[in-house]
């Protein structure tokens, strides 16, 4: 607790890209570690059609396993990749790349491929949003090794974005929620993931499809958020994909209608949560986090004098999520740092940091 109220005292300003120190890097290079190779507990998301179906997680994911389920090993694994990037010279930089190594093999990525080729509504939307991520911090993470692992990858992203091409047009509506399933989110990301690999075909299916499910919407109903289990604001969700689909004079117009008056409800004031060790209630930590991230990427689209009180909220709920991402309890831990240094390095604010 006292790492986290330091990192708020001497973080750099809000607009900062990277605002994590190698000191506070290491906390959350610690937290993803310790989940790297924990395969119990777990909670599988496969379909068991046979008998031999019943593996261990190890077996069927050989590479994502830990950290309790596949989206947040996945997560995890862009925890490390990312916080290696961008701090080279660290000095827990070699061995956290050690680390890696023994998991971002080509055999083991080979068969998370096929695993995903023969189960194609596998970890849809999300794990597939965070998987294309980390391909993003495998592409970016630019020496031998880096080139090695992201060759290692391109299996997982090829079968990943297969299975979201043959996905997406039969996709008549968005789901709407605050937790895994919600389509903004992984919109996003997808979008920001064909961007940089030049897919352009995937990119227009991805534009196409979020101006069908969102140009239209109007008076978002912020005073529904949250729900009790949330991990993201669908509305600001929502919000932060739209910038990076229309034009900046576009985008405003949008914006001003789907938030009119600049009227956010709830979504400007922090959630509590009442038990960290529940699965289920310590989500709203993360949705203080989502919501920061969400807020300074619509910041990001805006004049800068436009609307400086996004900022301002976005740094309250930092300030709350920050406090509460580190628990001491795994159902938390498992994940939460990944928000967090989602957040403090600006993973999203341009699409392809």
């Amino acid at each position: 607790m006292k790492f986290l109220c330091l990192l708020l005292l001497t973080a750099m300003p809000l607009a900062a890209k990277n605002r994590l120190s190698e000191a506070d890097a290491r906390r959350f290079v610690d937290l993803a570690l310790a989940g790297l190779n924990r395969e119990f507990p777990n909670k599988p998301g496969n379909v068991l059609r046979s008998p031999e179906d019943a593996k261990s997680p190890s077996q069927l994911t050989p590479v994502f396993f830990g950290h309790f389920d596949w989206h947040s090993s996945v997560h995890g694994h862009w925890t490390l990749v990312r916080l290696v990037r961008l701090f080279p010279k660290a000095e827990w930089n070699q061995s956290v790349r050690a680390e890696l190594a023994k998991k971002l093999t080509r055999e083991g990525l080979a068969k998370e491929a096929t695993y995903l080729k023969q189960n194609p509504s596998f970890e849809r939307m999300y794990g597939w949003a965070w998987a294309l991520r980390l391909g993003m911090e495998l592409r970016a993470l630019d020496d031998a090794q880096g080139r090695e692992w992201a060759s290692f990858y391109r299996p997982v992203e090829e079968a990943i974005v297969l299975n979201a091409k043959n996905y997406l047009p039969k996709l008549d509506w968005p789901i709407r929620c605050g937790f895994h399933p919600e389509s903004s989110f992984a919109l996003g990301h997808l979008l920001d993931w064909a961007r940089v690999a030049g897919d352009q075909a995937f990119a227009d299916l991805l534009v196409k499809k979020a101006k069908k499910f969102y140009l239209d919407d109007v008076a978002y109903p912020v005073r529904y958020e949250p729900s009790g289990n949330d991990f993201f604001s669908p509305g600001l969700n929502e919000a932060d994909l739209m910038r990076r689909v229309l034009s900046a004079s576009g985008y405003r117009i949008w914006l001003d209608k789907f938030f009119p008056e600049f009227d956010l409800g709830n979504l400007t004031t922090p959630v509590s949560v009442n038990d960290f060790e529940d699965g289920h209630l310590v989500h709203l930590v993360g949705l203080n986090l989502n919501r920061a991230w969400n807020l300074r990427g619509i910041a990001s689209a805006l004049e800068r004098d436009s609307n400086p009180v996004l900022l301002k909220i976005a740094e309250a709920h930092e300030k709350v999520g920050l406090r509460d991402a580190i628990s001491g309890h795994y159902e938390g831990d498992h994940w939460l740092g990944t928000f967090a240094v989602y957040l403090l390095t600006g993973a999203g604010e341009t699409g392809n940091e």
